[in-house]
């Protein structure tokens, strides 16, 4: 993908180089949801930045000034006209409005050049800051799901179900 600039942001495909700081906020991640993405090292940050940097359904968001990654988003298509989007940012930059700034600029990408038709994003039920960023680019709460997935397991080896909800966007909504 073409690299998206906004007024303190840029988004970009994965690069060599983004490894240690991509590395900062997946080795304990927040959000149960990126639990499966936890990484251990260096070197497994080297390895998982070498993989998204092959498809543009991973963005590196980075600091425009010095082009260092603070989160990343994903969006994946679903044929014909729709995306799961998502976000990943480190807890260091929380609280700047970074996440907003950027969602909004994917928004506004996938809506114009995508020509998406919808958004939608799942949102854990103790996940306040996604549900309250969903809500500031307008999505609207779709449902809740009911002990929808698990993404870990108690001590003895039984599933913690979580409740979820989903948010959606339609383009006309985003436009109007």
């Amino acid at each position: 993908m073409d690299a998206i600039e906004t007024g303190r942001l840029t988004l970009r495909n994965f690069k060599k180089g983004d490894a240690a700081d991509l590395l900062a906020y997946l080795h304990q991640p927040r959000a149960s949801c990126f639990f499966s993405l936890k990484l251990d090292d260096l070197h497994a940050a080297e390895a998982e930045v070498a993989k998204r940097s092959t498809s543009d359904e991973h963005i590196a968001v980075c600091l425009r000034s010095t082009d260092r990654l603070i989160g990343d988003m994903f969006c994946i298509p679903e044929p014909p006209d729709t995306f799961a989007v998502a976000w990943n940012f480190n807890a260091d930059f929380a609280g700047a409005g970074f996440a907003t700034e950027a969602a909004r600029a994917l928004f506004e990408y996938l809506f114009s050049v995508k020509q998406a038709r919808r958004l939608y994003a799942y949102v854990e039920e103790d996940n306040i800051a996604s549900q309250r960023l969903c809500e500031r680019l307008g999505m609207r709460r779709e449902g809740l799901f009911k002990e929808f997935t698990s993404f870990e397991k108690d001590n003895e080896g039984v599933p913690i179900f979580v409740n979820t909800m989903q948010y959606a966007i339609l383009r006309k909504e985003w436009v109007a």
